[in-house]
């Protein structure tokens, strides 16, 4: 158990790391907040929450990885070469992808209500 307790730290600890040294996490953190903000304001349903909760966690699940991915590979490729760039690349891409299902879901679920209260 205590192995198991130590090994949740270090996660949220490179969580944690995540969110104060990469932009973009901390992009992703703030529209979280928007998004969980604004699902309280509309009193959503669970099925609609268990869908945002969701695309938040794809989104910075990649940004997670992407960010290991473009740690190790400063690590292991300090200098410029075209496989650490495709590295980098296709992980970014990744991080897209996700962020683009997650503005869908989002639009999808909070559009509707939202055009209805400014109508």
């Amino acid at each position: 158990m205590a192995k198991f307790v130590r090994n949740v730290g270090l996660a949220l600890s490179g969580i944690g790391l995540a969110i104060r040294t990469q932009r973009h996490m901390q992009i992703h953190c703030v529209a979280a907040v928007i998004v969980v903000g604004l699902g309280l304001f509309l009193s959503l349903d669970a099925i609609r929450w268990s869908l945002i909760v969701f695309a938040i966690g794809l989104v910075v699940s990649a940004e997670l990885i992407n960010t290991a991915i473009e740690q190790a590979v400063d690590l292991a490729s300090p200098e410029r070469h075209p496989l650490a760039k495709a590295a980098k690349d296709v992980a970014a891409g990744a991080v897209l992808a996700a962020a683009l299902v997650a503005i869908t879901i989002g639009l999808l679920i909070l559009g509707p209500p939202l055009l209805a209260l400014f109508s």
